[in-house]
């Protein structure tokens, strides 16, 4: 081949390329050329016409591409040549390797995503999410919750470091074989650039992230320049360094998608703008596909934040890479934040579920992804899925053991309460009259809450929700004389706010006609101990001197209990002139005298009611109301249950001088409660006992 053939098609392809977006195949070879409109015409991505500025800086690129693109390719077709015969022009299909070689290494990222009209969640919560106090999660519960967010639409499941500990490298050696590849798609392994003065294909903790297999990766990187010489103890120079060399071996030579957590981003921008986009600007050179900017100490207000965003977006939004965000709650400003970020141009928002995470926690995604869903209208994978979040709220915290926030926005139990009588009345007439979305549009419900501040619009509305239909003038009644029962019992201690359940039955047992589906005939309890000693009277094990451990059952109880039997039974029985009902005498030990009346009363139940089997008590809270009373005071006690099956809980409250009778009584609401759907035949009326 001629040198003049060899300098006329390398001028053909530099000249394709600078009009063009080159498109290459490697299933299938094949080379296409898309050709790109004068820069003086074209668009940016959001719609508006490009700046003179931002012209030359896209002319510069360019400029820079080309020029890495001519030297790859000369380089690559004299090499070529030198192997072909002179008919042979493999040379050319080679030459187009080595160019789009280096199309990619610049380019090859996901697409950009900018906001608000599109973004992208990133769930962090088996990460940053753990490092909250009281916080933890097992291998077997990080897999239960990355299917659940896998499930509800997130982009990305941050899922742990697996450098740092053995869990979260179990984790993703698990998470090949546990998970579809669908779930196993959405995963990221988190760590950091190498470590100082070694090469990152030497660092373990960079060979951990790539043997996660985990198709994304994310680093976290100093941004802030007074953080890497005086906590890093490193130079500037060298953390540039750290954070271009290790996004090249994640990327570049083992082709993994990297995202960098620019830290302490905000204040290292206020401390030196120069060095922290020097910083952004290397990742970008090096491949990186998003540059989340880290709120990493909580300090920065909105407006700040919309500035930094704003001006990053401008700057390197337009070089292929999608800028993103990630708040703590210092301030409690974590959610403001990042809705504010996305809507000056960040496309992905990194958070947590209910918002767990270090000090203060992190963005909540629970009021986040609904509030860019129905506020801002931003487009997201999740946003078909928005009727799952008040589950997926509630799922994460059961898996972590944690007492859901009942005031959390949008997905606590309080979000759609409602206690003012004028606030429930006008509700009647627009149910967005306080409140700013539907609540089923978040899965969660509104809530009529009973107290000595409500009126008869709020007991009306629970009369209807227990399925009580009366006459105008009978409901009006009906409510006039239950709210003043309502007060009247409040002002010896009884509070309703948190106990729908005992409301409920209050209005049905007001009603004509109703029975109990059980009746408790006695009950006793015992408490018996051998160990005086308060030091040692639970804790100490007889038969190992020094050990602590648990001695058993104090408490024995007995519960007679009265029950309707079966309808064919009762028919019988009807028949026989015996009465419809059996009476069962259960004897039951515990730990202390509440539980041992809890186990003896579902004893005695479980014969004709077999569906209280799945029913859990899964809270129980005692308050003295009068401490001044000292031993005579009066105690509150509130039993909040849950139906294992359905997942539906319940509170009962009820208030007594003794702690045993008012626990009793709320047992007894409780379980009539959970009777009430599961009970198969008429109630028990009076005349039966």
């Amino acid at each position: 081949m001629s040198m003049r053939l060899y300098n006329r098609n390398i001028r053909l392809l530099l000249a394709l390329v600078a009009s063009s977006s080159l498109r290459y195949d490697r299933d299938r070879p094949s080379y296409a050329f898309a050709f790109a409109p004068p820069l003086s015409t074209r668009k940016d991505s959001i719609g508006t016409r490009r700046s003179h500025l931002k012209l030359h800086s896209v002319s510069q690129r360019r400029e820079q591409l080309l020029e890495s693109m001519t030297l790859a390719l000369q380089n690559a077709t004299c090499t070529n040549i030198q192997q072909s015969s002179s008919t042979d022009d493999s040379w050319i299909s080679k030459s187009f390797d080595a160019l789009s070689n280096v199309a990619t290494n610049r380019q090859g990222r996901p697409a950009t995503v900018i906001g608000p009209d599109r973004v992208l969640i990133y769930d962090t919560s088996l990460r940053d999410g753990t490092q909250g106090e009281s916080v933890s999660a097992s291998v077997d519960d990080k897999l239960k919750i990355a299917k659940r967010l896998v499930a509800f639409g997130v982009d990305y499941v941050e899922a742990g470091w697996p450098g740092s500990n053995p869990k979260d490298a179990s984790f993703f050696a698990r998470s090949r074989h546990e998970l579809s590849a669908a779930e196993h798609a959405k995963l990221v392994a988190f760590g950091s650039t190498r470590r100082k003065n070694i090469r990152a294909s030497d660092d373990l903790q960079v060979q951990a992230l790539l043997e996660s297999n985990a198709p994304t990766i994310c680093i976290v990187a100093k941004s802030h320049a007074w953080q890497v010489t005086d906590i890093l103890r490193a130079s500037l120079e060298e953390n540039v360094a750290m954070i271009s060399d290790t996004i090249k071996c994640l990327h570049r030579d083992n082709h993994r998608n990297v995202m960098i957590d620019l830290e302490h981003f905000f204040d290292g921008y206020a401390h030196d703008q120069v060095y922290a986009l020097q910083c952004c600007q290397a990742a970008v050179d090096a491949g990186a596909s998003c540059l989340v900017l880290c709120d990493t100490n909580g300090g920065s207000m909105p407006w700040q934040v919309a500035e930094v965003c704003k001006s990053v977006v401008d700057q390197f939004a337009s070089q292929g890479v999608t800028i993103g965000i990630h708040c703590h709650n210092d301030c409690g400003m974590a959610v403001a934040n990042s809705i504010v970020a996305a809507k000056n141009g960040v496309g992905l928002i990194q958070g947590t579920i209910n918002g767990i995470g270090e000090r203060t926690g992190n963005a909540d995604l629970c009021s986040i992804v609904p509030a860019l869903a129905l506020h801002v209208n931003s487009s997201m994978t999740c946003k078909e899925q928005l009727k799952g979040l008040t589950s997926l709220s509630r799922f994460v915290d059961e898996i972590l053991n944690r007492t859901p926030q009942h005031s959390a926005p949008f997905v606590g139990a309080s979000a759609f309460a409602h206690k003012g009588g004028l606030h429930v009345a006008a509700m009647e007439r627009s149910p967005l009259s306080y409140q700013h979305i539907e609540p089923d549009l978040v899965g969660n419900e509104k809530r009529i809450l009973i107290s000595e501040l409500a009126g008869r619009q709020n007991i009306m509305g629970k009369i209807e929700q227990a399925g009580v239909h009366l006459g105008e003038g009978a409901v009006n009644e009906r409510a006039t004389a239950i709210l003043n029962r309502v007060k009247s019992l409040e002002a010896k201690g009884y509070t309703f706010e948190g106990a729908d359940a005992s409301v409920h039955l209050m209005i049905l047992h007001s009603t004509g006609g109703y029975c109990s589906p059980f009746r408790v005939l006695d009950y006793s309890a015992n408490v018996y101990d051998n160990n005086m000693d308060s030091a040692t009277r639970v804790l100490m094990s007889d038969d190992t001197e020094g050990t602590f451990a648990n001695t058993g059952s104090t408490a024995r109880a007995t519960v007679k209990v009265r029950t309707m039997l079966p309808p064919a039974d009762g028919l019988e029985a009807n028949s026989m002139n015996q009465l419809p009902y059996e009476d069962h005498l259960e004897v039951s030990d515990g730990n202390g005298p509440v539980d041992a009346l809890a186990k003896a009363l579902v004893r005695a139940l479980l014969p004709s009611h077999p569906s209280l089997q799945s029913i859990e008590l899964i809270d129980y809270k005692v308050r003295i109301l009068d401490p001044e009373s000292a031993t005579q005071a009066s105690t509150r006690v509130m039993i909040e249950f849950k139906d294992s099956v359905t997942d539906n809980t319940w509170t009962t409250v009820s208030v007594d001088t003794n702690v045993i009778s008012a626990s009793v009584n709320a047992l007894i609401d409780g379980f009539e409660f959970a009777l009430i759907e599961h009970a198969e035949s008429c109630m028990l009326c009076d005349d039966a006992f």
